[in-house]
């Protein structure tokens, strides 16, 4: 071994063995080990291999975040693509409105730190009021008119979608210069916003039955249409308060950026959604006549129990976003109010995705019960919540108002499904989807009368819990005269 190494000038016979280096605050002065330059720098190997660590770190962290991403990225267009929807163009759609989600999420974090939410709450009323009636009023006359509308408007219904997510888009620049300069151009944007994000639920429902798989029913889409949904706003909310951190306007712009990629992808859609080859108009009722096709009184039983979800949930919605700003003392919260409110929507957002969960039994299990159940429920929260009011029971009625609205649409599809013919489908799902919106928006102008006079947070919950209730008597009243036979005729 020793020969070996002798004739081994390049050292490749075995590692040498050195003497181990002195550290550099050593007082050593002379020795194989002593630095010849006592003043000078330290021995660069270990920077060096710190160097190469922390690089060898950072590239397998890349590599990491890379792989996550990527798999997430599989993940999700596996789920928007299984069952033929990659096919059909329903994945399509499912990407736009993951984008339409994320933009609406976006603004109403933007919209959270600006105008009345920063105004003190003795001061906020009157701008609270100006804001959602200019916002909310006009929507109410609009839409009963969008779905005659795209009855008559039948071709172009991709220009209609994407003409929606543009409009908002343009509406969130005109909102980032107008929270710069405080312009009264603020309400005007806010009221486009609005109304486009409801005309987009119309035209976007109206849109799904011409691309729906045979592998899928409309049950099943809705649920799936619902989870991209959900899961792009819990993805996009963190990222617009990040953006809020640097100015509310840099939040508008990124869900501009957001609602321009909506509004390629809806052009993009197949030429199907614009064809209406085969299909007829339908009436919710025959009071003034029947010109269409008349709809199933299930069905229509059905849209009232969703009404009913929906005047409670814009209820909640305006009327508790506005009185959580200041807790009151009854609900004996002493923590941060941003936090119960975070709370009290976060709740809110597991009812719902609950609900997508249950709802695909929906089909196999009596819809038109379960329709009525959930309402029935929802109002008996509601009234139980106004009586034993805390934080913790706020949070159990954001949980059930979720749930609800959620089994309580997908039961409305899956008797559209099963008892509305083909033919009349697509008008059926835009008639339902613009009088839930209506509704909706009836819930929040009763919200904001409620707020504007100063009703507590108690009052208010009971007020729209006895008007609900008053209307589930009506419900259950038409169920059990559909139910009975009809009186013989001679």
């Amino acid at each position: 071994m020793g020969a070996h190494d002798d004739h081994d000038p390049d050292g490749y016979g075995r590692e040498p063995t050195l003497p181990e280096p002195l550290p550099p605050w050593s007082d050593a002065s002379d020795g194989p080990g002593a630095d010849p330059r006592p003043d000078g720098p330290p021995p660069p190997g270990g920077v060096q291999r710190s160097a190469r660590v922390a690089a060898q770190a950072t590239r397998g962290a890349g590599r990491v975040i890379a792989r996550g991403s990527g798999s997430a990225f599989r993940g999700a267009r596996r789920f928007t693509h299984s069952g033929g929807a990659g096919e059909t163009g329903l994945a399509r759609l499912l990407e736009l409105h993951a984008f339409n989600t994320a933009g609406d999420a976006a603004v109403a974090v933007a919209l959270a730190g600006t105008v009345f939410f920063t105004v003190p709450s003795d001061e906020a009323s009157g701008q609270v009021a100006l804001f959602l009636v200019l916002t909310m009023l006009p929507f109410a006359f609009v839409a009963p008119l969008i779905g005659p509308f795209l009855d008559r408007f039948r071709r172009g219904r991709r220009w209609a979608i994407g003409t929606t997510l543009a409009m908002r888009a343009f509406c969130c620049l005109v909102l980032a210069g107008a929270v710069v300069d405080e312009s009264p151009t603020f309400y005007i944007a806010a009221l486009g916003c609005l109304v486009s994000s409801k005309a987009y639920g119309v035209t976007r429902a109206s849109a799904v039955p011409r691309l729906l798989p045979a592998e899928l029913t409309l049950v099943k889409a809705n649920s799936r249409i619902s989870l991209t949904g959900t899961a792009a706003g819990a993805i996009s909310a963190p990222l617009a308060i990040g953006a809020v951190a640097l100015g509310s306007q840099w939040a508008l712009r990124y869900a501009f950026v957001l609602f321009v990629i909506g509004t390629v992808l809806a052009i993009l859609l197949p030429p199907r959604v614009d064809s209406s080859e085969g299909e007829e108009k339908i009436d919710l009722t025959a009071a003034n006549g029947v010109t269409g096709v008349l709809a199933p009184r299930g069905v229509v039983n059905a849209l009232r129990c969703n009404a009913g979800l929906r005047v409670i949930t814009g209820f909640l919605t305006i009327f508790m976003a506005f009185v959580l700003r200041d807790p009151p003392a009854v609900m004996d919260w002493s923590g941060n109010a941003t936090i119960l409110l975070g709370l009290v929507i976060g709740a809110a957002g597991v009812g719902n995705t609950i609900g997508v969960l249950l709802g695909s039994a929906a089909k196999e299990r009596a819809p038109e019960l379960i329709v009525v159940a959930v309402l029935i429920l929802d109002v008996a929260v509601l009234a139980i919540v106004s009586i034993f009011l805390s934080w913790g029971t706020a949070m159990v009625l954001g949980l059930t108002a979720g749930l609800t609205q959620s089994l309580g649409k997908l039961s409305l599809d899956a008797l559209i499904q099963r008892d509305v013919p083909e033919r009349v489908r697509t008008s059926m799902f835009a008639r339902s989807e613009t009088l839930i919106q209506l509704a909706w928006v009836t819930g929040g102008l009763t919200g904001i009368g409620l707020f504007t006079i100063d009703a507590g947070v108690d009052t208010g919950l009971r007020v729209v819990a006895g008007v609900v209730l008053v209307w589930v008597v009506f419900v259950i009243s038409r169920v059990r005269r559909d139910r009975l036979p009809a009186a013989p005729t001679a």
